[in-house]
């Protein structure tokens, strides 16, 4: 049975926590265990809540991925975060390992993707159907087979990292959605890091989570 790790950051309004490869981010058909459930009973433990808890997440992990994921406690911190959602002014970093050499040190991917049934597809520009997808990285560290990466992301489509580096030729390490290797039960890649206002405070607030498979330096 899982266990739950205390929380990165929690107040009246907020709760951070580190997701482990594996888990899902919200409760689905299977029944099997969830963060957001997990994190709902934790809250209600903690602060002795009698009824329901409200909380929701902000952004999702894929079941396979691990890192950082930000819920909202209140109906006015949840309305205010999507707000800064959609205007793309939560910054999202992930690190992942990828596999092979990526010759550019940095750079922008391009790619338009349709949400298919469980993976995303690579498709064209004026497909009806595909949305525009764009993420910065860069590279941090070379392995003798692969490449330890920071990306950031400029939208927030459906498997668009595991999509857009798999369409380049480097799909992420141990992701057998997107490639004939791993298990897609614990892939390497990691919501490392955030940064946002507060919604009530306006205080920016910086978080960081190491990764599993390397350190924030990219070793």
């Amino acid at each position: 049975m899982r266990t739950f790790d205390p929380p990165v950051y929690c107040d009246n309004h907020l709760l951070i926590v580190v997701k482990p490869p594996g888990l899902l981010t919200q409760p689905d058909e299977t029944g099997s265990s969830s963060l957001e459930e997990m994190a709902k009973e934790w809250v209600k433990e903690q602060f002795h809540k009698p009824a329901r808890v409200f909380l929701h997440p902000i952004h999702r992990l894929d079941r396979p991925v691990s890192g950082l994921v930000l819920f909202a406690r209140t109906s006015k911190a949840l309305s205010r975060l999507n707000e800064q959602s959609r205007a793309q002014e939560i910054q999202r970093v992930y690190l992942a390992e990828v596999t092979g050499i990526v010759p550019l040190k940095e750079g922008r991917l391009n790619h338009y993707l349709i949400h298919g049934d469980h993976r995303a597809i690579v498709s064209k520009e004026g497909d009806p159907k595909a949305k525009h997808a764009r993420l910065l990285y860069r590279v941090l560290h070379y392995r003798p087979h692969s490449t330890i990466v920071e990306i950031e992301l400029e939208t927030g489509r459906y498997h668009q990292i595991r999509a857009q580096f798999a369409a380049i030729g480097h799909p992420i390490a141990r992701d057998q959605r997107y490639s004939s290797n791993g298990t897609s039960d614990e892939i390497h890649l990691h919501s490392a890091k955030l940064l946002f206002k507060h919604p009530v405070t306006n205080e920016v607030l910086r978080f960081e989570s190491p990764p599993p498979f390397c350190d924030l330096n990219g070793a």
